[in-house]
């Protein structure tokens, strides 16, 4: 993805997608997810729409590891779920790549730094 401003077409897209990836994430509930809280903080998708980076932040931390494992075991079966809810919005489903949204853990960070 390049690093020119997005087009409006593309944050519509990247919104839906997020919230459709929400909801998708959150009706599989906590126990899928070794009992993590999973938040999708952000979509960031390609121009030509194909590719989204899929950004989420996961509570507690010490679990990070394990729910971005099996987010990436479950990314097709997500894909197929997103396919199905955007199927009359866009002519291809775009691929999902999951990353570790760390700006809250980085805000945690910098507020205990502050309160020392």
């Amino acid at each position: 993805m390049d690093s020119k401003p997005a087009g409006t077409r593309q944050l519509k897209v990247a919104r839906e997608l997020q919230r459709d990836l929400a909801e998708i994430i959150r009706s599989k509930g906590m126990a899928v997810w070794g009992g993590a809280m999973v938040t999708v903080s952000e979509v960031r998708i390609s121009p030509d729409l194909s590719v989204a980076k899929v950004f989420v932040s996961i509570f507690p931390s010490e679990k990070q590891a394990s729910v971005m494992a099996l987010l990436g075991e479950n990314k097709k079966a997500i894909r197929g779920e997103l396919g199905h809810k955007v199927a009359s919005q866009l002519r291809i489903v775009p691929d999902i790549d999951f990353y570790l949204d760390t700006s809250l853990d980085y805000a945690e960070h910098i507020d205990e730094l502050l309160r020392k």
